[in-house]
């Protein structure tokens, strides 16, 4: 290695924490862990153009594995990396090599992105001892770099709407291909932190009654570099490169801007009522597997921050399906997860996390543990235990599916509910007794453990996918862009006829009421709605359920929209208004399908088409396709913020997922209530007419009719009120 110059710059012992690079006001202090480095040098450029850097600083003190020093008169802006010293012994673990620069784990900016080439691997690409080898030439030409940051913003009195559980409504997008072809959107600043926050964008989500934005992953990422050289990028993000930087790309000026852009996005749309979810990626890094490159943790401390094959610590534990798995049994590994979400939340004001892949997260040894430290710290935490948490409730290691073992606190992704809500409605067989639990939010999965409804969040398309469009459009996936055979096999989609594209009218139309029985389903649904942004405007990937490199026209919404696009969204805005409208398709306990003290209504009734109860025997019939439920609006257990009983109306829903008309009994109310249509899946407006039990009422084949109770004199008054 050629060795660069030291500073003639004062070097001070500065302090172990808070590690990273933190500025004074009158210097730095820069602080990094290693339990098994034999020295740190901090390195310090002129600019991203350097070839190498100016100043090669060694780091002295080191208290409690933390190597540290405080430079006087250095000032936000200066950029940076690490080298790092210690054994090259990849057999056992260790995989220092001092000729390459690293990036601080704690770094609040990537002022410098990869610059891709052989030297950023630490072993010599192409060498008969593959990663065994030993690589020395240099990489600080192409190196990422950190930046140091100045913290100071005006929140203006910014406060987070801390909306409840139970009146959420989310919203899954991606910050660049949201706006990147909004024709509403400055173009300067499309696909960003600032085109998210704008006002168009703002409209959008106001208009469609969404209530939080959860953003797939803004953690400055790797672009791996066999995606870079096919021309392809990590579009959707989830390779994690610093976990307290926002991806540089999302900002509309400069890399350096990124944090204060960042914060005027969430500023904004906490001023519009809505929150902001992160999609975080801690389960593994951008590094890879052991072939792949040294950019930061693996030349840091391999064998503290990843973990590692117990009799052959060469290789990586990989849960993920990314290459390696970050070590929850480290404490400084716990420590890095845990100060970047407090970061998150108290410095940068989100408001909630969505964990990938979180059954990582909770393996301990080898099995997922509920009672895993990372649960007991951070429910233990003042700050990350007021903040909304979603799992993900898998992985790829044995026994990873984890859907419904979370603990208190936290939420999931229901994976269950996806897959059996897409059955029900492709009309497979035995699917109605599932279908009704889900529907009911899942109580076999959350009851147990004293979590509420709001536990589950419904969803039946996501990031991870076919789009609500391609569902009802396509059997198989069409990935043919990819550059390998990836995504899912298993969709539970129906192509309604034909695959793909068509003009036969009649499947043009089935494709339409499937998607309104979709989206009608996850809104009228007790739980959590998330909407996969896009849906409601019917985008299309033209068939590709796994769009993470296609940073494109496959990706990016089309808001050039028609009449079918308008109608949709329409159709979508009004069942999310009916959705906050009526508390009863919000509850905040579980049904109980008992009667409701001093009444003889059930506060559930499931229905046959015959408006009879459900029967054991109803259930188990394989072939059945067709059933109701009636929500009762008299809800005396649930109180409201000022501990007031919550009365409302009834809602009963009418299911028909077979090719058949099917003429449906309405349950009777008492006199002089009465029935009225509120969503009926067959047309794209509602009809007027109201009914009573047990008149009769005609619900399509593959449709889906939803009906509100009224009482006569309700509608009298609330009529001499209005005038």
């Amino acid at each position: 290695m050629k060795r660069k110059p030291e500073a003639k710059l004062k070097i001070w012992p500065g302090k172990p924490y808070p590690l990273g690079a933190t500025w004074d006001g009158r210097g730095v202090n820069f602080a990094i862990f290693s339990a098994n480095a034999t020295g740190v040098e901090l390195c310090l450029f002129e600019s991203i153009d350097s070839k190498e850097e100016r100043y090669c600083i060694p780091l002295r003190e080191q208290t409690d594995l933390v190597w540290h020093g405080y430079l006087p008169g250095v000032r936000p802006g200066q950029l940076y990396g690490y080298r790092v010293h210690g054994p090259y012994q990849p057999k056992d673990g260790h995989r220092f090599n001092p000729n390459k620069v690293l990036l601080d784990p704690y770094t609040k900016v990537v002022g410098r992105n990869i610059q891709w080439s052989d030297a950023m691997f630490g072993y010599t690409i192409g060498d008969a001892q593959e990663d065994l080898s030993f690589d020395s030439r240099d990489n600080a030409d192409g190196a990422p770099l950190g930046v140091v940051v100045k913290p100071k913003f005006g929140w203006k009195r910014d406060r987070p709407p801390k909306t409840p559980w139970h009146q959420t409504v989310i919203y899954e997008t991606h910050v660049r291909g949201f706006s990147i072809k909004h024709p509403d959107i400055p173009p300067k600043i499309r696909g960003t932190f600032s085109g998210l926050s704008s006002p168009a964008a703002i409209r959008h989500f106001r208009k469609l009654g969404v209530t939080a934005i959860e953003l797939m992953p803004v953690h400055h990422f790797v672009n791996d570099r066999h995606l870079v050289d096919a021309g392809l990028s990590n579009y959707w993000g989830y390779n994690t490169l610093a976990f307290f930087a926002p991806e540089a790309g999302y900002a509309a000026i400069s890399a350096v801007g990124s944090v204060a852009e960042f914060k005027r996005m969430v500023r904004r749309l906490h001023r519009a009522g809505l929150e902001v979810i992160l999609d975080v990626v801690y389960n593994h890094t951008g590094e890879g597997n052991h072939f792949g490159p040294t950019l930061s943790l693996r030349g840091i401390d391999n064998a503290s921050y990843y973990r590692l094959l117990h009799d052959d610590p060469r290789y990586y534990m990989d849960y993920t399906g990314c290459g390696n798995t970050l070590n929850m049994l480290c404490p400084h590994v716990l420590q890095l997860i845990m100060d970047s979400l407090r970061y998150w939340v108290q410095e940068m004001h989100v408001d909630g996390f969505r964990f990938d892949l979180a059954s990582t997260l909770a393996r301990e040894l080898h099995a997922v543990d509920r009672l895993a430290a990372f649960f007991d710290i951070i429910h233990q935490d003042p700050v990350l235990s007021q903040v909304k948490l979603i799992a993900e409730p898998w992985d790829l290691g044995e026994g990873g599916y984890q859907v419904g073992n979370f603990p208190v606190l936290w939420t999931e992704w229901n994976g269950k509910y996806r897959d059996t809500v897409r059955r029900f409605w492709r009309n497979d067989k035995n699917t109605i007794g599932e279908f009704a639990t889900r529907v009911c939010g899942s109580s076999d999965l959350y009851e147990h453990s004293g979590r509420k409804p709001y536990a589950s969040i419904n969803f039946v398309t996501s990031h991870d996918g076919f789009t609500l469009h391609d569902l009802v459009s396509y059997d198989r996936k069409h990935n043919g862009q990819n550059p390998s055979n990836d995504g899912d096999e298993h969709n539970f989609s129906w192509n309604c006829g034909t695959e793909g594209p068509t003009h036969d009218a009649r499947i043009k139309t089935l494709r339409e009421k499937q998607m309104r029985n979709f989206m009608a389903t996850l809104l009228f649904s007790q739980g959590v709605p998330m909407i996969r942004a896009g849906d409601e405007i019917r985008h299309s990937q033209i068939g590709n359920n796994n769009t993470y490199c296609q940073d494109n026209e496959l990706s990016w919404l089309n808001w050039q929209l028609g009449d079918r696009e308008k109608n949709f969204f329409a159709m979508v805005c009004q069942a999310i208004q009916l959705r906050r409208r009526l508390p009863v398709l919000r509850r905040q306990r579980f049904f109980q399908g008992q009667e409701i003290h001093g009444t003889s209504n059930a506060d559930i009734r499931w229905i046959t088409q015959f408006g009879v109860e459900m029967q054991e025997i109803d259930w188990h019939e394989q072939q059945a396709a067709v059933l109701g439920v009636v929500f009762s609006g008299n809800m005396n257990h649930e109180l409201d913020e000022r501990g007031k009983a919550i009365q409302g109306n009834s809602v009963a829903i009418l299911f028909n997922a077979s090719s058949q008309v099917v003429d449906f009994t309405l349950p009777p109310l008492r006199h002089p209530q009465f029935w009225s249509v509120i969503c009926d899946t067959s047309m794209h407006h509602s009809r007027s007419k109201r009914y009573r039990g047990p008149d009769k009422i005609q619900v399509s084949d593959h449709s889906l009719v939803a009906l509100e109770s009224h009482s006569l004199w309700s509608r009298i008054a609330a009529m001499i009120t209005r005038r």
